[in-house]
């Protein structure tokens, strides 16, 4: 570092910058999508707690799920809000670091949960004789206790790592929460070897997940084109359309922003995968599991219909 530098102990957050009269109409429709999702993933979880038939490995992971996208739209989303309400955007060091660290470990879960997911659907199409035996309780607490460890062990170091770093300048963060690489970019060194490190974690600890998704699915397919019924293919495959979305839009966008060389990045376009990742996917994912998942719908109807006040209607 030069001498005339020195550490900087806030950051400032300029992604809405330019955008102040439009910025009370971010908070309206943003503030909206957060209760959105919020509200839908809640009723998820209380709609499988209280429908026993819904009991079952796949909702179990669904549960999960749910769970960790109310976490992860909550690591980012109130704090966003706030800037745009307030005219000084800013957030201490140790506060950035706080939410690198939830961030980016709910993001690491959902993947390895997603893969979990995707096991799931494996043994009960290709082996459906056996699900019970292969995916019962103790095997589902295992495999989302693992995808909770790979998570927190491997982001709370990388964080760690990255905080080590002395951070300098104006401090501004051109985004709109302390993502991975704009805040690597404030450093005040050299920070090639770092990226390479972080491009390295990133392609095992995302790709990983993905390339076990993509087999799962692939003998799925090949076991779903040798049923000879129709309506069994048809079934078969209702059971992993929602899971199949999900998943395209989750790596999708995370493929794109974690994966892509830092010459590539540019701030409009990490803010725009940003959103999609932080606020768009987790949106959806209830919209997905109850407009695209029969069983759900069927539950939902039947808690409904028990309605003690309906039923006075």
């Amino acid at each position: 570092m030069s001498g005339n530098q020195s550490l900087c102990t806030t950051f400032t957050f300029v992604a809405f910058s330019s955008l102040a009269e439009l910025q009370p109409v971010l908070f309206t429709v943003f503030l909206i999508i957060y209760l959105f999702t919020m509200g839908g993933n809640l009723i998820i979880i209380c709609l499988i707690w209280v429908t026993p038939s819904l009991h079952t490995p796949m909702y179990f992971f669904l549960v999960n799920l749910s769970f960790l996208e109310m976490c992860y739209i909550t690591s980012v989303v109130p704090q966003m809000l706030v800037h745009l309400l307030v005219e000084t955007k800013t957030m201490s060091v140790g506060g950035c670091a706080a939410q690198m660290y939830v961030f980016s470990i709910l993001g690491l879960t959902e993947c390895c949960l997603l893969a979990a997911m995707a096991y799931d659907r494996f043994v009960a199409i290709c082996y459906p004789l056996h699900y019970t035996l292969l995916m019962g309780p103790r095997v589902c607490l295992k495999l989302a206790a693992a995808s909770w460890a790979t998570g927190v062990v491997v982001e709370s170091a990388q964080t760690t790592w990255i905080f080590t770093l002395p951070f300098c300048g104006t401090g501004k963060i051109q985004h709109f929460f302390c993502d991975i690489m704009p805040v690597v970019k404030l450093a005040c060194v050299d920070t090639s070897h770092n990226e390479i490190v972080l491009f390295t974690i990133s392609m095992l600890f995302i790709m990983s997940p993905c390339f076990l998704i993509l087999c799962s699915y692939t003998r799925i397919l090949a076991a779903i084109l040798r049923l000879s019924s129709a309506a069994g293919r048809r079934r078969a495959f209702s059971t992993c359309s929602s899971h199949i979305l999900v998943v395209s839009l989750f790596f999708g966008t995370a493929l794109f922003t974690y994966l892509q060389p830092k010459t590539t990045h540019t701030p409009e376009t990490d803010k725009a995968t940003a959103l999609m990742y932080t606020v768009v996917t987790p949106a959806l994912n209830p919209v997905i599991y109850t407009l695209k998942n029969k069983e759900v719908k069927e539950a939902f109807q039947r808690v409904t219909q028990r309605n003690p006040l309906r039923q006075m209607t």
